[in-house]
C-alpha cells in the first residue's frame, strides 16, 4: 500500500497485521480521488473507520488542508499515527480514538468530504450514512465504500446519491446535495 500521488507520492504505508483492517485497494483509491480531484485542494477531509489512514493521507498528499482520522482500534490508531509521520503530515492531521457513530453524532458541518468505509455487512455504513449529512458542508461530498451487493438509500438527509461506481466486488457511492436551479 502506497501514496499514489501528490507531495508524499510513493511513500509506503504500514498495514496492521491480521484481518481486522481491509485497506482500500490502490485502484479503488485512485478512482475515488479521480472523482473528487478538483475538490481536494484546501478541503477538510474525514477518514471515518480509518484503519490505516490511507484515504486521509492521500487527501493530504493531494492538497487537503486538514484530515481527521477516526477509529476505535488502538492497533489501527497506532498504525495511522506512524503512517502520518512517514508522510510528514502531523501538523495537518487529527487522530481521534472514537467510534465513528459517536463522532458523527456530535459533528457539526465541519467537513468538505466524508469518506465512510466501515467493516462490511455490519450495519455500520447505514448508521454512519444517516448521520453524515450533519457533518458535511452543503457543498461537500459523502463517499461510501461498500460491497457490490449492499444497496444504499437514494437519499441521506438532504444529500442524494449522485452516482455509484463499480470496481469488481466493490462499490463507491457518491452523495451530494442536489444542484439548486
Amino acid at each position: 500500500m502506497r501514496v499514489i500521488t501528490g507531495n508524499a507520492r510513493g511513500r509506503r504505508l504500514e498495514t496492521p497485521s491480521g484481518d481486522d483492517v481491509r485497506p482500500t485497494a490502490d485502484a479503488v483509491k485512485e478512482s475515488v480521488f479521480s472523482i473528487i480531484q478538483f475538490d481536494i485542494e484546501g478541503c477538510v477531509f474525514l477518514d471515518a473507520f480509518a484503519g490505516t489512514g490511507q484515504m486521509g493521507i492521500e487527501a493530504l498528499s493531494r492538497g487537503a488542508r486538514k484530515a481527521y482520522f477516526i477509529d476505535n482500534s488502538k492497533k489501527s490508531l497506532n498504525v495511522i499515527k506512524r503512517n502520518i509521520a512517514i508522510c510528514g503530515f502531523e501538523n495537518k492531521s487529527e487522530v481521534r480514538a472514537s467510534d465513528t457513530i459517536s463522532f458523527l453524532s456530535a459533528a457539526n458541518k465541519a467537513f468538505d468530504i466524508v469518506f465512510l468505509d466501515p467493516p462490511y455487512r455490519t450495519g455500520l455504513l447505514q448508521k454512519a450514512l444517516e448521520l453524515a449529512p450533519g457533518a458535511v458542508k452543503s457543498t461537500g461530498y459523502i463517499i461510501c465504500e461498500h460491497p457490490r451487493e449492499e444497496k444504499l438509500p437514494e437519499t441521506s438527509g438532504d444529500f442524494v446519491l449522485k452516482k455509484s461506481y463499480r470496481y469488481g466486488k466493490i462499490m463507491i457511492s457518491l452523495y451530494t446535495k442536489p444542484d439548486e436551479e
